[in-house]
C-alpha cells in the first residue's frame, strides 16, 4: 500500500501516531538521562538495524561485515531470532532449524559455519552467554538492534531503503517508522540501500541534503548484485549446475517470496523471465502444507525438465526443513542469493572504517598518541 495513494488513511491514524511518538520519545529519554541502564563492553560490538518496520537489507549486510572481519576477529552474531519456536538463549549449531533460531541466523549459519550465531531477545543476557561459552569471541555483531537500547554499541550502522527513505515516512501506524527521525542520530554509519544501477548524482545529493546528518556520521548508498542460482536441497536437485543457470530456457518459472519488501526479487526474477509467475506471502512466512500444494500447481504446468522453482535466500532458510516438499520440488527448487555492493566507489572508505572502529574498541589498541611517546 503506497502511503501518497491513501492520504485518509494516514491521516485518520495520525492522533495514534502521535501517541506512540510520545511514548517511543520518552523512553529514549529515560536511556539518554541514564534512568533506563545501557550497558557498553571492551569488545567491538556492531550493530546493523533500522528505524522502520520492513526490509532493509540488514542480512546481506551483516554477511557483508562477517566477510569483512571474520580474517581478523573471532566473531559473534547475536540475533533475536525473530518468529522462532524457541525461547531464551539458543546456540545455533549445523543442525539448528529455522524454528529453533530464525531464518535470518540460520541462514548466516549456513554460509558462515566457522563463526558464532546465537539468538536471545535479551542482547545483554545473550552477549554475557556468548563470552561464557565462547571466551575467544573479541567482536559481537549484534543484527537488528538498533531499538535495543540496553546494549551501547562501539559502531552503530543504520539502514533506510531508498524506495521508502526515513525522512519521507511517518511513525507507526500511520508510517512504518518505530521512532522518530531524531533516532537517526545515534548512528556512526547510515547506509542508503536497494539503490537503483542507474541512480543518478543529483540523488546522491538530495538524499544527502534531506537525511541531515551531523559530521560524526558518514553516509554510504550501497545497491545488491544477485550471485548464481543455487539448490535448495543439494543432494536432491536435478538441475545442471556445471554452468550458471539460465532462467531465460525454462518455459515454467515459479518464483515464491516471503520476505518484507520482495518487489526487488519478483522484478530480477521478471527481467530475465518475464512470463515467470510469483508467489508472495508475508515477511517470515511460515510455509503450510497448503502454501506447498500452491507452489506444486504452478511448478507442474510444464515437464519437470522445463520447471524452475526460485525462492529467496531466506526463504530458503526456512524451506530446507519443510516436510511438506516432495522429492519432485525438492529436484526443481533453487535459491537467488544475495551480495551488497557499494556504491560512488564507497566500499573501500567503509571498509577501512569499519576495521578502524573494530581496532580502536579493541582491548589490546594502543591510540597512535602513545605509541610514539
Amino acid at each position: 500500500m503506497n502511503e501518497h495513494n491513501t492520504p485518509h488513511l494516514h491521516n485518520s491514524l495520525r492522533p495514534l501516531a502521535l501517541i506512540y511518538k510520545a511514548v517511543v520519545q520518552l523512553r529514549n529519554r529515560l536511556f539518554d538521562w541514564k534512568i533506563l541502564p545501557s550497558e557498553t563492553y571492551d569488545i567491538p560490538v556492531i550493530s546493523v538495524g533500522n528505524i522502520t518496520v520492513g526490509g532493509t537489507g540488514k542480512t546481506p549486510h551483516t554477511e557483508y561485515l562477517i566477510h569483512l572481519l571474520a580474517p581478523h576477529y573471532h566473531i559473534a552474531l547475536l540475533s533475536r531470532g525473530y518468529k522462532r519456536k524457541s525461547r531464551g538463549f539458543v546456540i545455533a549449531e549445523a543442525t539448528s532449524t529455522s524454528a529453533q533460531i530464525g531464518d535470518e541466523p540460520l541462514q548466516i549459519k549456513r554460509k558462515f559455519p566457522h563463526i558464532t550465531v546465537a539468538v536471545d531477545a535479551d542482547r545483554r543476557r545473550g552477549i554475557r552467554q556468548i563470552r561464557k561459552h565462547f571466551p575467544e569471541t573479541n567482536l559481537i555483531l549484534l543484527d537488528d538492534a538498533f531499538q535495543h537500547r540496553y546494549v551501547t554499541p562501539s559502531t552503530s550502522i543504520l539502514l533506510t531503503d531508498i524506495n521508502r527513505l526515513i525522512y519521507e515516512d511517518k511513525m507507526l501506524p500511520a508510517g512504518r517508522l518505530r521512532e522518530p527521525l531524531s533516532g537517526k542520530s545515534r548512528a556512526n554509519i547510515v547506509i542508503v540501500t536497494k539503490c537503483p544501477d542507474d541512480i543518478k548524482p543529483i540523488d546522491f545529493r538530495i538524499i544527502t541534503k534531506h537525511l541531515q546528518l551531523y559530521p560524526y556520521q558518514r553516509l554510504y548508498f550501497t545497491t545488491f548484485r544477485y550471485g548464481a542460482l543455487t539448490p535448495v536441497f543439494p543432494g536432491t536437485c536435478t538441475i545442471p549446475q556445471d554452468t550458471p543457470v539460465d532462467i531465460s530456457l525454462y518455459k515454467n518459472v515459479v518464483a515464491v517470496s516471503g520476505i518484507a519488501s520482495p518487489h526487488t526479487f519478483i522484478h530480477h526474477i521478471h527481467t530475465l523471465c518475464p512470463a515467470a509467475q510469483s508467489l508472495t506471502f508475508a515477511d517470515h512466512h511460515d510455509f503450510t502444507a497448503r502454501d506447498i500444494t500452491r507452489i506444486k500447481k504452478l511448478s507442474t504446468q510444464a515437464s519437470p525438465d522445463d520447471t524452475l522453482v526460485i525462492v529467496t535466500e531466506k526463504d530458503a532458510a526456512r524451506l530446507m526443513h519443510n516436510r511438506h516438499i516432495d522429492t519432485p520440488l525438492k529436484q526443481r527448487m533453487l535459491y537467488l542469493p544475495l551480495q551488497v555492493t557499494f556504491l560512488q566507489n564507497g566500499g573501500p572508505a567503509f571498509d577501512a572504517q569499519i576495521l578502524d572502529e573494530a581496532k580502536k574498541n579493541s582491548p589490546s589498541y594502543i591510540p597512535q598518541s602513545r605509541r610514539t611517546k
